[in-house]
């Protein structure tokens, strides 16, 4: 019986967080890709352009008995600025959203107290993070994948 989660959470570029949550212990798999905009099937140039509405994201899978939703958003908040609107470094526009995407309102908690530990940790400083979905999932091209 598989037990596996998934949780969607995008933060800038797809490559640099798909790189830290590949050795994450309790982590199977980690799929790049685009969601919560609102052409079907989009590209990675409609969505670097910024007229999709989609965020540059990556789906994680993991075990709950090892590494619990909590945790997945910790590691999430740390691996870029939740405080930047719209942006990460270089890269901007909404596309490069900072967001939590729910599978169910079931995990919503969690998403708003993840936020919440990042404001408390961080003080004079607010996080911009959006939880949104549920929303379509769509894998980026396979060049894409595991990139870094």
């Amino acid at each position: 019986m598989n037990t596996n989660k998934q949780a969607i959470v995008a933060g800038g570029c797809f490559w640099c967080t798909e790189a830290v949550f590949r050795d994450v212990v309790g982590v199977s798999e980690v799929e790049s890709g685009y969601i919560g905009g609102s052409t079907e099937n989009p590209t990675y140039r409609e969505v670097c352009s910024g007229n999709s509405g989609h965020a540059e994201a990556i789906r994680v899978t993991f075990d709950p008995d090892a590494i619990a939703l909590a945790e997945i958003l910790d590691v999430f908040m740390g691996t870029h600025d939740p405080s930047q609107l719209n942006r990460q470094g270089n890269d901007v526009g909404t596309q490069y959203r900072s967001a939590i995407f729910l599978s169910d309102d079931l995990d919503r908690a969690d998403a708003e107290a993840a936020i919440a530990r990042w404001n408390a940790e961080h003080p004079g400083q607010q996080a911009v993070t959006t939880i949104e979905g549920p929303a379509t999932w769509y894998p980026a091209e396979d060049y894409h994948q595991e990139y870094w």
